[in-house]
């Protein structure tokens, strides 16, 4: 019998996978993927171990997807971070499940240079990617490293359409 945690947490990857291919057109009226070969689904790569490289791939970005009682942000970016440098992609964020509420409504994090990345990439100011996509902001003391910012899962769907707008084909070189 497999470890109810891990099936946990596989279900919630497998939701965010979903959800997101559904958001950003790429499902079929059966649900399922309209073409398996595109660059742009969302996938859940195989995991390699020590120099893993994250639950879900949404280039440009990494998604680490957790579904925990006592989420620890701070950390849980820290792995995206890192996993989204193994993978060779950009920007990673973690997704974490919201308990009680449907997978759109799951939060998306990022950290303060992540988020700061992607504006640029946007040409936004701060306000008008805070306005645009529903970020808020956390900051707790005076470390910058426990500073983050959230968004909805709907939101990150369109946020990932206008990233990858901006970046047209140069996102597929960047993962290559």
């Amino acid at each position: 019998m497999t470890n109810p945690n891990k099936r946990k947490g596989t279900a919630w990857e497998s939701s965010v996978r979903d959800h997101l291919n559904g958001e950003l057109g790429l499902l079929g009226e059966d649900g399922k993927i309209r073409d398996p070969f595109f660059w742009g689904n969302a996938r859940r790569p195989a995991q390699e171990g020590a120099r893993d490289v994250g639950d879900v791939h949404l280039v440009p970005f990494v998604l680490e997807c957790k579904d925990v009682a006592k989420p620890t942000i701070p950390g849980f970016l820290r792995q995206a971070v890192t996993e989204a440098g193994h993978a060779g992609f950009p920007f990673g964020v973690a997704v974490v499940k919201v308990r009680g509420a449907a997978v759109r409504r799951g939060k998306v994090y990022f950290t303060v240079a992540t988020w700061t990345q992607v504006r640029h990439v946007l040409g936004m100011d701060t306000d008008s990617m805070r306005k645009l996509y529903g970020f808020t902001a956390t900051v707790r003391g005076t470390n910058t490293e426990r500073w983050y910012l959230s968004c909805e899962m709907d939101a990150f769907a369109a946020l990932v359409e206008d990233v990858r707008a901006v970046y047209g084909t140069e996102v597929i070189r960047a993962v290559r």
